[in-house]
């Protein structure tokens, strides 16, 4: 079970968020440049990752004057990021959609509501499966499979719909994991056999994406993203605090 005072502040702030979301749905359907909205859903997951409660300076921050979102997408550091395949990336959604996408997500709130959630529906709705997995069990501020259940129930019309969009192609499943971190190799039978046969694996976070699988090298096309929240790490990267990294590889 999650710490009472998590569960406090986590409800406190989901009547906002999912009022945020609608607004940013709304902003995107007048986006007519595809290239433009999909940067736009990039830095969004970007701006999304910010929110981070298990980070010592991000966690300063919330306490003294919390954080806009909008103004956090406004905000990221200019490009070229330290790993930067966004324009590859780009170009392959313009050519490609993919059969089935698993996208391991990441901090409570903003990260996935406001990041992650408008990028799984613009997926889905171009016909490809998602499946989004979740912690298991609590690991600092992670979402957890019962709260994205919860949350994604919550969001959904009582056509199925998110945001006028048919979600029945949206899964959530159970990573098996209670860590920041992840070892592919050891997600739960549940999760294996959903994505036996994904064609895009997205990793988000510093600790899933950037620590532990930024490298990792996949049969299947792959999505490391996360903002680079410790100075350990951006020093191991010749980044600076706060960089952006999106790494794209094709399978």
């Amino acid at each position: 079970m999650l710490p009472y005072c998590f569960i406090i502040s986590r409800m406190r702030r989901m009547p906002r968020l999912c009022h945020c979301l609608r607004v940013l749905f709304s902003e995107m359907t007048k986006l007519k440049m595809m290239e433009k909205k999909v940067e736009n859903l990039i830095r969004g997951i970007l701006a999304g990752n910010i929110f981070d409660l298990g980070s010592a300076q991000l966690a300063e921050v919330f306490a003294k004057d919390g954080m806009s979102f909008l103004a956090s997408c406004q905000n990221l550091v200019s490009r070229p990021w330290v790993i930067d395949d966004l324009d590859a990336f780009k170009s392959k959604w313009a050519k490609k959609s993919w059969e089935k996408a698993a996208i391991f997500v990441d901090n409570s709130g903003a990260d996935v509501i406001l990041g992650i959630l408008p990028f799984a529906r613009e997926l889905f709705q171009r016909g490809p499966m998602v499946i989004l997995a979740a912690n298991n069990m609590p690991s600092i501020n992670d979402f957890t499979y019962p709260e994205l259940i919860e949350i994604i129930n919550k969001l959904e019309d009582a056509d199925g719909k998110l945001a006028s969009v048919d979600a029945s192609n949206l899964l959530v499943a159970n990573s098996g994991n209670d860590l920041p971190v992840i070892d592919l190799s050891s997600v739960s039978p549940e999760l294996a056999f959903m994505a036996n046969d994904a064609d895009l694996v997205v990793l988000e976070g510093m600790g899933r994406a950037i620590e532990t699988n930024l490298y990792a090298q996949m049969k299947c096309d792959s999505i490391k993203i996360g903002m680079v929240k410790h100075p350990e790490v951006a020093q191991f990267l010749g980044a600076r605090l706060y960089d952006c990294v999106f790494k794209f590889n094709e399978a």
